[in-house]
């Protein structure tokens, strides 16, 4: 098992339980999936661009990501219907808890000027959506290797009913929300 896994089991579900008066273990939220989303408008251009977004990715989550394309052409941006822009990745399971763990203890930390996550970032319905900026963060990404930069989309699904139980899940999961 993931170490974040265990402390779910450990520590989260028995925290969750007295916090918000649950009185069965299947009734505590739970995370379900972490979607990884990075768009790439330059991709149109190179598609060189595309093909080094997926390695780098898959190497940031230990799966190979899939390629998403344009659902309608839009001229002003050059854009044709079927174009490859984007490439997405969906994380369950073992590999889910890994990768959050990463996020948390290795990957947000070495933003610059970082403060914590906004706190106000989440759907209404419990999921919680990050962006990150440049995918150097993620000390898998060897720095020297970058040539383009470009940001991601994380969104974390939870089992959560509403967002105070989320924030309280991924809070004693270890996620730094903002004071």
């Amino acid at each position: 098992m993931a170490r974040l896994e265990d402390k779910y089991r450990e520590e989260t579900i028995p925290a969750l339980m007295k916090k918000f008066g649950y009185k069965n273990k299947l009734q505590v939220p739970r995370l379900e999936k972490i979607v990884i989303n990075a768009g790439l408008g330059k991709a149109t251009i190179d598609s060189k661009v595309l093909d080094e977004a997926v390695s780098e990715i898959a190497l940031i989550t230990g799966q190979r990501p899939v390629t998403t394309k344009a659902r309608k052409s839009i001229a002003s941006f050059k854009l044709r219907k079927g174009d490859q822009i984007g490439c997405m990745v969906t994380l369950r399971g073992k590999r889910m808890y890994e990768f959050l763990d990463r996020l948390v203890n290795a990957g947000l930390p070495r933003i610059r000027d970082f403060r914590g996550v906004l706190p106000k970032a989440f759907d209404g319905m419990g999921n919680y959506t990050l962006g990150i900026r440049e995918q150097s963060i993620f000390p898998e990404v060897s720095y020297d290797k970058i040539e383009n930069v470009y940001g991601m989309a994380i969104t974390i699904v939870t089992a959560a009913t509403d967002d105070e139980e989320a924030r309280e899940l991924l809070r004693l999961l270890g996620m730094p929300f903002r004071q």
